[in-house]
């Protein structure tokens, strides 16, 4: 009897679980890990770089790619020795590390000897004093001290060089400058120091200074220890920074002189949103200060004169003067006040859709409405009264629209109404951690060069003791598709300044390379997509690249009861599905360039287990330091469940599968496939009661060319998987097995699913 084929192409439904699995169209995928749908084909997710340049090695490239602080240089002979190497209010703790040319000293222990690349040094971490002998080959030479902090924002300051603006970044101290090929502490003379935690993202605004020539970048974390109470030193104000001048300064704004001197009486304390609108800045949610107590505002909008926002009388409400002089275009209120919305909800997002001003509570979306009466220029409008957003960084805008992630879901505001587009995976917010603070933790972007948006976000698969998010949720907007990625990123924000790809900076081979060489990511000055991390590692989001970079710290290696014990500070890897690849951990043996799995231990260790045995991993050697890993994605398709003649009421054989692949050199998945809406894969049930039933390899590199010889030169190949068996449905999984997995050449490809075609025939019918 001769088969039917079915072609199931092109690929645009993704992840979809709002039905039944064999409800979902023919091309959904009840399960999308590590993979996305991008134009009517089926990808491996995005992978990243390193930032930086400058570095003379692979042990000294994650240097230039991370937060770090210059803290002095050595000496004549090479030693460095600080009683504090940080101000009044920084962080010490394990983890962290020092580099000197290169050379990395790694905190391994409070208070005593650091691990060392080569020469030694000490550290405490009660009072930040270090003492480093780094030797007559690295005298007067820079100490850099690596924080280790999280990654708390990243934003562009848009000023400069059209397409040529810096980079600026925050971790929970610190601001930085990615500068001269790697990041550096931003600024002179008075510098932040903030006080926030691991939940205080940074907010960031572009306007004018006190000229308008004068760009100036605003920046607020909403750290206050006493929302409504007395002040304390640790409550964090709005800073501003003059980039022609590198200098930061505390922005202030007072509103209510009460005619006394200039520059006194109450002033905003801190706001959750700062943004310029009709001339005038706004800060939204703010936390107001008499200078003794606190009183916070969440559903105030407190808006700047129509003047420069650094002028004396700016943020003057009506009626307020001082006693500066008589001169109205200093002393006297010249149009700022404040509008309080009416609704329980505090504001948590705004972003605008071309020049309106959308702002996000916590359950209803309203509108900032210009009046163009300079007495009362602006109102609020309510647009819905039931969804809104819980997360303030999750705001994605787009010309017409805009995303945000609320309590219900993903929605969407046109500037009409608000309503849900997450339809096909109506529960995945659900699945979204709500303890520890996580949703203040949720940080989204849109990446233009493929068409997607990236939301990170702390899933409640998580182990109890991380905080951190895990996952990163994946939509194509042009389709409406979804996929979820396993990931570690605390923020996201663009790169301007990306150097044009030589050889010179080119780490991989022209075989590896998947991109053309005059394609958009590779060209100068090309708008890149950064993501930090927990460990103070920017780097970059690529999505043509195959492979993770490798942007986690390896604290620590010891033996401890015969398995291998990695320190890996903050890390987000959890068990069976983790798998790691470690880099450059100098003084041990066996570990380099090897894929292993992982079992989480605590937030701050994991066991390493044998991929292939699951047993332990041994090493040899006394680890020095510099090590750290990359994350090992392992992809993760479950189709739907198929029966090409459900109308029927037949069952059906599937003789075969052919896949359509993007040719790689050296890849290869596992295909198995389940019937009858079972549990019961079937190459495994082959094995254990001895049938044959194949392997279930899916090949992506040429067959041999002596039979296939046209293979060689092809971009797309169409390869077979045999099925023997039949069902009242059938259902596919694409994976790596735990050999695959472990196999840096395989694990390394590209996988990329064009359609699938199957050969079926029709069997009994059900009521036979």
């Amino acid at each position: 009897m001769p088969m039917d084929r079915f072609l199931i192409a092109p690929l645009n439904t993704g992840f979809q679980n709002d039905l039944k699995s064999w409800l979902l169209p023919d091309d959904a995928w009840e399960i999308l890990r590590n993979m996305y749908i991008f134009r009517g084909r089926a990808r491996k997710r995005f992978g990243s770089l390193l930032m930086g340049s400058g570095w003379t090695n692979s042990l000294t490239e994650p240097l230039f790619s991370r937060f770090r602080v210059n803290v002095g240089t050595t000496d004549a002979a090479g030693n460095f020795i600080s009683a504090a190497v940080g101000p009044a209010g920084s962080i010490y703790k394990v983890g962290q590390l020092f580099s000197v040319n290169g050379v990395i000293y790694t905190v391994v222990i409070a208070n005593g000897a650091m691990l060392a690349t080569s020469g030694a040094g000490t550290f405490n971490t009660a009072t930040g004093a270090v003492n480093i002998a780094a030797g007559l080959a690295n005298a007067l030479s820079i100490v850099y001290w690596y924080p280790a902090e999280p990654v708390m924002g990243l934003t562009i300051f848009e000023q400069g060089e059209y397409n040529n603006q810096p980079s600026y970044g925050f971790d929970t101290r610190f601001a930085y400058i990615f500068t001269g090929g790697s990041w550096q502490r931003s600024g002179t003379g008075v510098t932040p120091i903030w006080h926030g935690d691991n939940s205080n993202l940074f907010w960031t605004t572009n306007w004018t200074g006190l000229l308008s020539s004068t760009p100036v970048l605003f920046v607020t974390n909403f750290q206050v220890t006493n929302l409504n109470g007395a002040v304390a030193v640790t409550d964090d104000p709005i800073w501003s920074f003059n980039q022609p001048a590198n200098t930061w300064a505390i922005y202030t704004p007072y509103f209510a002189p009460n005619g006394g001197a200039p520059q006194t009486g109450p002033t905003v304390k801190t706001a959750r949103i700062i943004v310029p609108f009709q001339n005038r800045l706004l800060l939204l949610n703010t936390v107001e200060t008499d200078g003794v107590n606190n009183t916070w505002y969440p559903t105030r909008l407190r808006y700047s004169a129509r003047t420069s926002a650094f002028a004396q009388n700016a943020w003057y409400e009506r009626g307020q003067n001082d006693n500066g002089g008589t001169d109205p275009n200093i002393n006297l209120s010249a149009g700022a006040s404040f509008i309080d919305a009416t609704t329980d909800d505090q504001i948590i997002s705004a972003e605008f859709i071309k020049n309106r001003l959308i702002v996000f509570f916590e359950h209803s979306t309203w509108e900032v409405v210009y009046t163009g009466n300079e007495i009362t220029p602006f109102r609020w409008q309510k647009i819905n009264t039931e969804l809104g957003s819980q997360s303030t960084f999750s705001s994605v805008p787009f010309d017409q629209f805009i995303l945000t992630m609320g309590t219900t879901g993903v929605h969407s505001c046109n500037g009409q109404n608000v309503i849900r587009i997450d339809n096909k995976i109506p529960d995945i917010i659900f699945t979204f951690q709500q303890k520890n603070l996580a949703p203040e933790r949720v940080a989204g972007i849109r990446d233009y060069y493929v068409e997607m948006v990236y939301w990170a976000y702390p899933g409640n698969d998580a182990k109890p003791y991380q905080t951190y998010p895990n996952k990163v949720l994946v939509y194509n907007y042009k389709n409406g598709s979804w996929g979820i990625n396993d990931d570690c990123i605390t923020a996201f924000g663009y790169f301007d300044q990306q150097p044009g790809t030589t050889w010179a900076n080119q780490t991989q081979t022209w075989q590896e390379a998947t991109t053309a060489w005059n394609s958009g990511p590779n060209t100068q000055q090309f708008r890149q997509i950064i993501a930090g991390n927990s460990e103070g590692f920017v780097f970059i989001i690529a999505p043509d690249e195959n492979v993770n970079a490798n942007n986690m710290q390896i604290t620590n290696i010891e033996l401890v009861g015969g398995q291998t014990i990695l320190t890996i500070n903050d890390h987000t890897l959890t068990d069976e599905t983790d798998f790691i690849k470690i880099h450059d951990a100098v003084g041990v043996f066996g570990l380099n360039g090897f894929i292993f799995g992982v079992e989480s231990l605590n937030a701050n260790q994991v066991r390493l287990i044998d991929p292939e045995t699951g047993g332990a991993v041994l090493f040899v050697g006394t680890y020095q330091g510099g090590g750290t890993i990359e994350r090992v994605s392992q992809i993760n398709m479950l189709s739907k469940q198929w029966n090409p003649y459900m109308g029927q009421g037949r069952d059906f054989h599937l003789a075969k599968i052919d896949f359509g692949v993007l040719k790689t050199p050296a890849g290869e998945v596992t295909v198995y496939y389940f019937p009858s809406a079972s549990q019961l894969e079937m190459t495994t049930q082959g094995i254990q009661t001895g049938a044959s039933m194949g392997n279930g390899i899916l090949e992506t590199r040429p067959y041999s060319p002596l039979y296939y010889p046209l293979e060689q030169v092809q971009n797309r190949l169409w390869h077979p998987i045999y099925f023997q068996t039949d069902g009242e449905c059938i259902q596919i999984l694409i994976f790596y097995s735990p050999l695959q997995q472990s196999t840096p050449e395989i694990v390394s490809s590209r996988f990329e699913l064009e359609g699938l075609v199957l050969h079926t025939q029709p069997t009994r019918s059900r009521l036979e």
